[in-house]
């Protein structure tokens, strides 16, 4: 069987290339053994501002310009809604922190999302005697559905492979990448932390983090914003409330802990004074590469192979945006940034 391009992994940028690839009408196959559960327990938020330093994150213009049309068209084809705005509340944690704020407020680009006034806290359950800076054009992406609905959809086309990849069955002859059956012009590797275990591009220098979520149930927490302190709190409607994130940068397992619930509850408590119950608790491997920039392009000494990695936490943003850029430099041989191309590291 003959494709233009294999797809290894799919979680956000395997999801992202596979739509690029799909609306540009070429041929694809996806292989994915679900080992990899970043992109699935990921708290989908996208910001644009960095809240420790009040600044905007990096590229974000142009993340955003392709991002969120790639969300809202998602959501037309399964007819469903996969972005939901939602406010972001910043605990103020001293009267410095608010001189920053408004001082952050009258940059051009930041003043889009800041509101240059202090709220006043009215909700007796926070703990806020400072107040909080609002943020609005916020949102978060359901990437757990997005992914499943899309995983579905390829299923029934016959385009995704639930089984793990073997490299070892990968052979490079007349301008071709073979593997068992296959034949394909590249083949996309979308591992997230799987690349560790990618014997072509496992010397990448990768500097992947531990994440860790909670979500509660809290019956008298009553907010309809996500609420950022010593860690986030995101409602979900129903009195649920979806808590994180831990970052562990020794533990490579994607087994949540005992440790990182702890650590979560404890600063949760340093926020809200309400009962609350955990209902469900999760973990994943954010694959971040060491200067925290995305990693893509065609491996060094085998141009068949290509890789699409590094997205970290600001996944939701980045995946599409890297994705149309690495297939117009796979189709078109478009130069890449060399912020994030691979040959940054060869």
């Amino acid at each position: 069987m003959k494709v233009d391009y294999i797809i290894v992994g799919f979680g956000l940028a395997g999801l992202a290339f596979a739509r690029e690839l799909e609306t540009n009408n070429k041929t694809f196959i996806v292989f994915e053994n679900e080992s990899q559960f970043s992109s699935l327990v990921a708290g989908g938020f996208y910001n644009p501002v960095i809240l420790r330093r009040f600044n905007k994150v990096w590229d974000v213009q142009k993340q955003l310009n392709v991002a969120l049309p790639f969300y809202r068209d998602l959501g037309k084809k399964f007819q469903t809604t996969y972005d939901r705005k939602i406010d972001i509340h910043l605990i103020f944690s001293s009267k410095e922190e608010q001189l920053e704020w408004f001082k952050a407020c009258e940059k051009p680009f930041l003043s889009q999302y800041m509101l240059p006034t202090i709220i006043n806290n009215s909700n007796n359950k926070i703990n806020a005697p400072f107040g909080f800076g609002k943020l609005e054009n916020t949102g978060q992406i359901n990437t757990k559905t997005l992914i499943s609905d899309y995983r579905a959809y390829l299923s029934n086309k016959s385009l995704i492979k639930q089984e793990t990849f073997n490299y070892k069955q990968l052979e490079f002859n007349n301008g071709k990448v073979s593997y068992e059956s296959l034949s394909a012009k590249q083949i996309v590797f979308c591992e997230g932390f799987g690349l560790k275990q990618n014997p072509f591009f496992n010397n990448v220098p990768m500097k992947e983090a531990k994440g860790e979520l909670i979500t509660i149930h809290a019956p008298e927490l009553k907010i309809d914003f996500m609420l950022k302190g010593a860690v986030f709190v995101l409602p979900l409607g129903n009195d649920l409330y979806k808590i994180g994130a831990t970052f562990n940068w020794e533990d490579k397992t994607s087994l949540p802990t005992q440790k990182g619930k702890e650590e979560l509850i404890e600063k949760l408590k340093t926020m809200i004074s309400v009962d609350f119950s955990v209902i469900n608790h999760v973990a994943g491997i954010r694959p971040t590469i060491k200067d925290r920039r995305p990693i893509i392009g065609i491996h060094p000494e085998h141009e068949r192979l290509v890789i699409l990695n590094g997205l970290g936490t600001r996944g939701v943003l980045l995946a599409p945006r890297m994705a149309k850029l690495l297939y117009q430099h796979l189709e078109h041989q478009t130069p890449l940034s060399k912020e994030i191309s691979i040959d940054r590291f060869v």
